[in-house]
């Protein structure tokens, strides 16, 4: 038992000396989670700070692990480390400073920068480096490293939060609930990081030398992926023979089932690689060969689909995603094809660099060519619709709801990637000026209201007019509020009456019969008072669609000689053109100070 204690720490010792900078990283990520969760992600501005240092210290890690393995491979550890950090501030002034400014823009950039750096991993030690085997070695054992990883980790983070559960019941501590998240989230990011380090010995050396092809492997590959595959390829023939017999367009979505054929397909030719030297695996050989051919269709028909959707709607940063990842499938099938002396490592760096120039290339990166895709197709819908009179838009001219939703989409999504100067250049003064004020509180969200300019828009049915409601959500941000002044709290139900007396007075807050209602009824004494006034209040300043984070939500009523301060967790508001706007109170409890 001593001599396994000895070795486990023996191994730890080595981590923590061999990839300091990786787990500094890791730790730096889980703390960052670990403070943002302690305002229950919905704290002060600045708490965005922690959301913003942990993502770039998560992609750290990756990035960190990659600089390691090239050092150990090149040397000159040192200054590679200096590149990983100075990346990594440039990577974290590139996000915003603001979380109103945080939009879902910046999923496109972090999720491939992500998946880049861990590409970065897979290949950045073999760079000119004449090692087939052992490149399949490397990547095979990182593979498996992974999966042990996941299970060391979800039996050992599960063990202690029922440990700390088990605690907490038994000897009545009355943990805080946070204490289950701090140690989820602690675990799961730092926890994982050192258990997939010890798995990984000495570093490069172990995971690149040579070993028995692991028989799971075999069994996962030739039991798993390759029937996965034949349901796929059949599905997707079948599909292509209704296209042709039909004569119509493909669905966007076959777009999505052929990427998934291609990924499960060259994984799986990945992981058999060194069998296709045996000669006794006939199967690998005969795999190998006859899968690129079956994906040469497929790509043609997954470049119809998705240029079917360019050319009618224009491109989105998902489109464009998808149709630079056909240009990479296309490059790879092509060159399993037709190279005679091929290297599987061209499957990882050919990714990797079509995937840095959709990020990174100047007038043809994914950003760049969706703004102006989006800004013609705005332009193209204006003028069709004869909307556009001297370069501002007539808000008069008949619309139908169809065209009033696509116009108010395009707003919202150019005013998201900053494109609102030439959004206010094609608005009349104004609903200039209007908006202007959304984008001094970076209300993005604001341009979506730009539907509700239209005086006169139309509707082919009843459904279609139902189908043009829009909700807007007002949230509290503050999870307090200092009650010292007050003499009494009530919680009051939703969609209930609460009753309470005070000096003799009774007071009913009746809080409406039904989900969706206009009114909000305090009755004091018998004498009944509307609070409806005071909850559309609220809404005054608020977009027509979307969600805001408000910094409290109440409203404040002087009632006889008392004054009443009611506090919302949420509010919604449905608004449509032709009916009066309804409200709804979303809140767990209603709280009533009173004094």
């Amino acid at each position: 038992m001593i001599k396994k204690f000895r070795e486990v720490f023996g191994k730890t010792d080595d981590v923590l000396r061999e990839y300091s900078m990786v787990l500094v990283m890791a730790l730096l990520a889980a703390i960052s989670t670990i403070y943002y969760i302690n305002y229950d992600y919905n704290g002060p501005e600045y708490a965005f700070f922690y959301v913003k240092f942990g993502l770039v210290a998560s992609l750290g890690i990756s990035v960190m692990y990659a600089l390691k393995m090239l050092s150990q491979r090149i040397g000159k550890e040192i200054l590679l480390q200096l590149i990983g950090i100075v990346f990594l501030l440039f990577f974290y002034f590139l996000l915003p400073l603001k979380e109103k400014q945080f939009t879902e823009v910046y999923a496109f950039l972090l999720i491939p920068t992500f998946i880049l750096s861990h590409l970065l991993v897979s290949f950045i030690p073999f760079i000119g480096k004449k090692l087939e085997l052992n490149f399949w070695q490397y990547n095979k054992n990182l593979f498996i490293n992974i999966f042990l990883t996941a299970i060391f980790t979800g039996f050992l983070t599960g063990g202690i939060m029922l440990a700390i559960l088990a605690v907490d019941q038994l000897f009545d501590f009355n943990f805080n609930g946070r204490y289950y998240s701090y140690t989820f989230s602690f675990l799961s990011i730092f926890g994982s990081c050192f258990i997939f380090l010890l798995f990984n010995e000495k570093g490069l050396f172990y995971l690149e030398k040579n070993g028995d092809y692991p028989v799971m492997l075999k069994f996962f590959t030739q039991y798993v992926l390759v029937p996965l595959l034949l349901i796929y390829s059949v599905i997707l023939y079948f599909y292509s023979a209704k296209i042709l017999i039909n004569w119509e367009l493909p669905r966007g979505w076959v777009s999505y089932l052929i990427l998934a054929y291609s990924v499960v397909g060259i994984l799986a030719i990945l992981l058999v690689h060194p069998l296709k030297q045996d000669s006794t695996k006939s199967w690998v050989k005969i795999f190998s060969k006859i899968f690129y051919y079956t994906l040469a269709p497929l790509i043609i028909l997954l470049f119809v689909a998705i240029f079917t959707r360019i050319l009618e709607y224009g491109y989105t940063e998902p489109r464009y995603f998808v149709l630079i990842i056909a240009l990479w499938l296309t490059t790879v099938v092509l060159y399993f094809i037709f190279i005679p002396k091929q290297t599987i490592k061209f499957v990882p760096i050919s990714l990797f660099v079509i995937g840095l120039f959709s990020l990174m290339f100047p007038y043809l990166n994914t950003f760049s060519v969706a703004k102006r895709s989006q800004k013609s197709e705005l332009l193209k819908t204006l003028n069709h619709k004869k909307i556009l009179e001297n370069g501002k838009i007539n808000f008069e001219k008949k619309i139908s709801g169809e065209d009033a939703d696509e116009i108010s989409n395009k707003f919202n999504f150019l005013a998201k990637r900053n494109e609102t100067d030439f959004l206010l250049r094609i608005l009349p003064s104004e609903s200039r000026k209007k908006f202007e004020k959304h984008l001094a509180d970076d209300n993005f969200w604001g341009f979506s209201s730009i539907r509700s300019e239209f005086t006169n828009v139309s509707y082919k049915t009843e459904g279609d007019h139902f189908q043009n409601y829009r909700n807007t959500r007002l949230t509290s941000k503050s999870q307090s509020v200092d009650i010292s002044e007050y003499r009494l709290l009530v919680k009051a139900n939703n969609y209930q009456k609460t009753r309470f007396v005070l000096d003799n007075n009774k007071f009913e807050l009746e809080a409406g019969r039904s989900p969706i209602y206009s009114t909000f009824i305090l009755n004091f004494n018998e004498e009944e008072i509307n609070l409806f006034p005071e909850v559309e209040q609220l809404f005054k300043n608020a977009p027509l669609e979307g969600n805001q984070i408000v910094e409290n939500l109440m409203i404040n009523k002087k009632v006889g000689d008392y004054e009443l301060t009611i506090i919302f967790d949420t509010l919604i508001r449905t608004s449509s053109p032709k009916k009066k706007d309804e409200y709804m109170i979303n809140s767990e409890s209603i709280i009533i100070l009173i004094k």
